[in-house]
């Protein structure tokens, strides 16, 4: 994992360094004057050699130093954690979803296999793969938003609300259900389609055979040696989901107005706010190296097999 930062780190730098403009070209005032504007780039060091910056950079990311933001004017790191954690709950709430829907969807599928169940699952998938996101995401908006209400369209909480209330709680679990119900239900392709392979590949293996042959009861071959086996390959991916959905929510997170990591990252990129996409990057990096480890763990729980002794 370390190498692999130290590699993501250098090159997330440079490409930083390509970007046109900097900091100064996002906040760009009439009033301010070029010779103003070229002396705060060199009190900034932005004219310094890069392994210069780069290594400033470094020792001070080391210190949980990110800068500070030039469009929000306070340090990197409290703006990142303010987001970050709007992003973990959405998140969290998007893969409950996700797993509580795909998971005995793929289920009936698989058990099911060639009848109308599976057929009605199998078309819901190939739509829900079809339809962008983005296009979902206004979709509901319209429907359950502007038409029947039953949903706020954006934000994550009401500003009206005391912070710290039950009240303010319920209002932020309420802001999160309809942008995790879009992200879940357009997500669910991959894990019902596997599970679905996993069931009917294994209903046919040769220990499922013998275990009928010995006469085992249908439950518990299903139970024990089809089900079992089949959701190993999801266990071991959760990992992944869950990080990926942390840094995978940018257009959903801009589409519904939610103040996340995703639309912070937007945001940062049009105001040339290097300091905070630097910041971002790298966290998203470290959180998908981070899910395969965490993969890698559960697997070894689901499956001792594989343990490394």
């Amino acid at each position: 994992m370390i190498p692999q930062i130290i590699v993501l780190s250098v090159l997330l730098f440079i490409l930083a360094k390509f970007m046109p403009g900097d900091a100064l070209t996002g906040q760009i005032d009439p009033s301010v004057s070029a010779q103003r504007l070229e002396e705060l780039r060199v009190k900034f060091g932005f004219y310094d050699p890069w392994p210069q910056q780069y290594i400033k950079w470094v020792k001070n990311a080391l210190k949980g130093d990110f800068g500070i933001s030039f469009k929000y004017k306070i340090p990197v790191t409290q703006l990142v954690a303010q987001r970050t954690a709007n992003t973990f709950w959405l998140s969290l709430t998007t893969t409950v979803m996700l797993y509580l829907l795909a998971v005995p969807l793929g289920i009936v599928s698989g058990r099911r296999h060639g009848g109308a169940l599976d057929k009605t699952v199998t078309v819901y998938t190939y739509i829900a793969l079809a339809v962008p996101t983005l296009v979902f995401g206004l979709l509901n908006i319209y429907l359950f938003a502007y038409k029947a209400r039953w949903f706020p369209s954006g934000g994550s909480v009401d500003v009206t609300i005391a912070k710290g209330t039950l009240l303010y709680y319920w209002d932020k679990f309420y802001h999160l259900l309809l942008p995790s119900i879009t992200v879940a239900v357009i997500s669910t392709t991959y894990i019902i389609q596997f599970l679905r392979s996993e069931i009917i590949n294994y209903s046919n293996a040769e220990f499922v055979l013998t275990a009928r042959s010995k006469g085992v009861p249908e439950n518990k071959v299903y139970s024990r040696h089809i089900l079992r086996n089949s959701l190993m390959p999801i266990a071991s991916g959760f990992g992944y989901t869950i990080t990926g959905l942390l840094t995978g929510t940018i257009f959903i997170e801009r589409i519904f107005n939610y103040p996340g990591m995703g639309n912070l990252f937007l945001d940062a990129i049009v105001t040339r706010d290097y300091s905070v996409v630097n910041a971002l990057v790298l966290l998203n990096a470290i959180l998908l190296i981070l899910g395969g480890l965490i993969s890698d763990i559960i697997i070894t729980i689901v499956d001792p097999r594989i343990r490394i002794k």
